[in-house]
């Protein structure tokens, strides 16, 4: 397991190196983020002198691939310089907005599995019954259904409509109105995702509950609650853990709707807007920062694996 451990990091430092100079290369294609440091006054030719000063100041003077280590150079320290627009420490938004997301993030996983597991458990062992056909019906509708739709459905029937739950986010009353403001688009992100995981986990489940060591545990006089989460549960677990892992990656694209409909002030967000403002060093640090995190949840779920399956060891 050491060596697999050891052979991921290094793929995951590749992975971060080559990530980085992508975007660092294609948002200098983007354009010149000098309007944004010094406003109009960078085509007032008597501003020569301090739009020269600007562009040493932040290393603009200077070829891409030095820029380049310059700025790998900063990361590498733990500084990811200043943002572009407003010269405030890339770090401290970063620390301002990530938090967020990753709540949402870590609230709609939990969600999904909350929801995908019993549901899809039930499934199987009712396979081609009523309560099968509902649930295969209903998860087809969600996982059909665009994820800014279904935030806005739910925003009006559960905030604007019944006003079950606050109209906006809410930060600084508590955490319980923090974690009630952010249910509903966790909720709109861990729908469609618990219903992929649904469908994956029932068709494994009736696979495996085909199988000899379930009919010989039922043979024995096993009850089925037992075989279905004592027995069967775990070898189906393997297409669910891993989507598991692929799916933390579909959470950022839709977390740049849901918290655009539900006004969060989160990294999704934050990231379309400092590409629209050409805001390279907070895009560059956002990027990087949630690539390393997608790469890290999928080298625990292959550390998973050897814990569900010893012969993945092998």
């Amino acid at each position: 397991m050491v060596k697999m451990i050891a052979t991921r990091l290094v793929l995951l430092v590749s992975l971060l190196l080559a990530v980085s100079m992508i975007t660092f290369g294609s948002m200098n294609l983007l354009g010149d983020p000098l309007f944004n440091i010094l406003g109009p006054a960078v085509d007032d030719p008597r501003s020569a002198d301090k739009v020269a000063q600007a562009r040493a100041d932040f290393n603009l003077d200077k070829n891409l691939p030095h820029r380049y280590g310059l700025w790998l150079g900063d990361v590498l320290q733990g500084d990811f310089g200043n943002s572009y627009a407003n010269g405030v420490s890339v770090n401290s938004i970063v620390g301002e907005k990530l938090p967020r997301s990753l709540l949402l993030a870590g609230m709609a996983l939990v969600m999904a599995v909350v929801i995908a597991i019993p549901m899809g458990v039930f499934a199987a062992a009712r396979a081609n019954k009523a309560f099968d056909k509902a649930t295969t019906f209903v998860t087809f509708g969600f996982v059909a259904l665009p994820n800014f739709a279904l935030g806005v459905i739910l925003y009006y029937l559960f905030a604007v409509r019944w006003q079950i739950f606050p109209l906006k986010y809410i930060e600084d009353e508590g955490l319980f109105m923090k974690l009630k403001s952010m249910f509903l688009p966790a909720l709109t992100l861990a729908l469609p995702i618990a219903a992929v995981y649904q469908r994956l986990l029932r068709t494994d489940l009736i696979t495996t509950l085909q199988e000899d060591f379930i009919l010989m545990a039922r043979s024995k006089g096993v009850s089925r609650r037992k075989v279905l989460f004592g027995h069967a549960l775990r070898p189906s677990m393997f297409s669910f853990i891993t989507v598991f892992g692929l799916n933390a990656g579909a959470l950022i694209g839709g977390a740049l709707v849901v918290e655009t409909i539900f006004n969060i002030p989160g990294a999704g967000r934050e990231i379309v807007e400092s590409i629209i403002r050409d805001d390279f060093p907070v895009v560059l640090a956002l990027v990087l920062i949630i690539t390393g995190g997608f790469v890290l949840l999928n080298l625990l779920v292959d550390v998973l694996y050897t814990v569900l399956d010893p012969r993945v060891r092998a």
